[in-house]
């Protein structure tokens, strides 16, 4: 009597950058398809978690990727700002995203894209092998971003979700396969923060009904008052989309069980420092949310730009330092990446501190007349205005002596660095401390 033969009905899931090549059914059932499938998942940093340039305390919550986050290009950033005028300023910062600059600021490798600190969006490939006796017999995939805006001196955070690039082939299971959706909170700091959410989130759906809606929404609001204590309220929190599935029977799942996407980093405020923070009267309405990450301030070296001096300068401190004052070997000023940043310090004394300290440096390499009558400024970086200032090490022995760079500069170039740098505190809500930070860019 012939012995009965068992089928093997399995499927193996991957979870990748939505915008990566993916093998064919064809590849996959071929020599390597298979293995190469298993080394695509593994080359796309499987550990990662937050983007690259996450501050705050959700910074260490879990591993960041080694990857730089999609931007948008430093040139074109400086390129959004108002017409010149008597007073330079910063750009706003986007605080919309549409689809399809999502794709294109993942591209076809990168885990998120970060516009600004109010637009970002963060995507990956959920893929699918059905496997008949441990044979690929059929391939479905499909694609999910989730864009995060926020609008101006708002608390509600708004995810728009995409279920995007629906594919199916060979024999699978995957159209009535239920894949349910959730927006996760698993950390806040501090901890026990409630939320108000909305939306029309869409629960559990199968392959085919999610292939038919493509976009759902969900809003996340934090009142205030659940902040750490103090005049900033602060509250951190991590927003992790999570998107998991079970093939339906007589299909057995192998591996993962769907997949979380790369958490994003939401953050609310109510700084007295910065804007609405009052809530125009209505104290539940008052500060705003962000994402917690590093952002970046451009200055233009361009021809005609008005803080093109101080531009120059910081320009001289970031390639050749050896040729900025006052001495000191293997001089490297922060605020160059993200890994080092620049922190706001909103004490007088501490801005101060610093001042007399960059002053003392112009008066001792260029005179006690380095203003030349009121023409010239001391210009410094680090700037006044952070804990990295030229007093950096009066108040942190830990700090390197003079890792700072000061330069007699024109007085108006100085003034328009200084009004850019203080819109730009301003306009992407920059808090005082360590659990935030920024860094600079020259354009030239």
């Amino acid at each position: 009597m012939a012995s009965e033969r068992t089928t093997d009905l399995r499927v193996e899931s991957y979870v990748l950058p939505a915008g990566a090549a993916k093998p064919s059914l064809k590849e996959l059932q071929g020599g390597r398809g298979m293995e190469r499938l298993r080394e695509l998942a593994r080359e796309s940093e499987p550990g990662a978690r937050l983007a690259q340039e996450t501050v705050g305390p959700a910074a260490s919550y879990a591993p960041l990727s080694r990857q730089a986050s999609g931007s948008v290009p430093a040139g074109e950033a400086a390129g959004e700002r108002s017409p010149a005028g008597a007073r330079a300023t910063a750009p706003e910062p986007a605080r919309t995203m549409s689809y399809e600059e999502c794709v294109k600021g993942l591209g076809s490798d990168k885990k998120f894209f970060v516009k600004s600190r109010f637009a970002v969006c963060n995507g990956a490939s959920f893929l699918q092998t059905w496997l008949l006796n441990g044979r690929p017999s059929g391939q479905s995939m499909f694609n999910v971003r989730v864009v995060g805006t926020v609008a101006k001196n708002s608390r509600t955070i708004n995810f728009q979700y995409y279920f995007t690039d629906f594919v199916e082939s060979g024999r699978t299971g995957s159209s009535a396969m239920p894949i349910t959706t959730k927006g996760n909170i698993p950390q806040s700091w501090p901890s026990g923060a409630r939320y108000t959410r909305g939306g029309n989130m869409p629960g559990t759906k199968t392959f085919a009904q999610l292939k038919a809606m493509r976009t759902f929404k969900e809003t996340v609001t934090a009142k205030p008052g659940q902040g750490s204590s103090g005049s900033t309220d602060l509250l951190f929190a991590v927003y992790e989309p999570a998107v998991s599935y079970t093939p339906p029977a007589p299909w057995a799942l192998s591996g993962s069980m769907g997949g979380k996407l790369f958490m994003l980093a939401p953050r609310w405020d109510a700084a007295k420092y910065l804007a609405n923070s009052t809530g125009g009267g209505n104290p539940d309405r008052k500060g705003a949310a962000t994402f917690s990450y590093v952002p970046t301030m451009t200055y233009s070296a361009k021809p005609g730009a008005e803080e093109r001096a101080a531009a120059q300068h910081l320009k001289t401190a970031f390639t050749k330092p050896e040729d900025t004052k006052p001495y000191m070997s293997a001089k490297k000023v922060p605020g160059q990446t993200v890994k080092e940043p620049l922190h706001r310090t909103v004490s007088k004394d501490r801005r101060d501190d610093n001042r007399k300290a960059a002053v003392k440096q112009c008066k001792r390499y260029w005179g006690a007349g380095y203003t030349q009558g009121g023409a010239l400024e001391c210009d410094e970086y680090p700037f006044a205005t952070t804990y990295e200032g030229a007093a950096e090490f009066d108040h942190n022995p830990d700090a390197r002596k003079f890792n700072f760079s000061v330069k007699p500069i024109p007085k108006d170039d100085n003034g328009a660095g200084g009004n850019i740098l203080l819109s730009f505190y301003a306009k992407n809500r920059i808090i005082d401390g360590l659990e935030d930070g920024f860094i600079v860019k020259i354009v030239s």
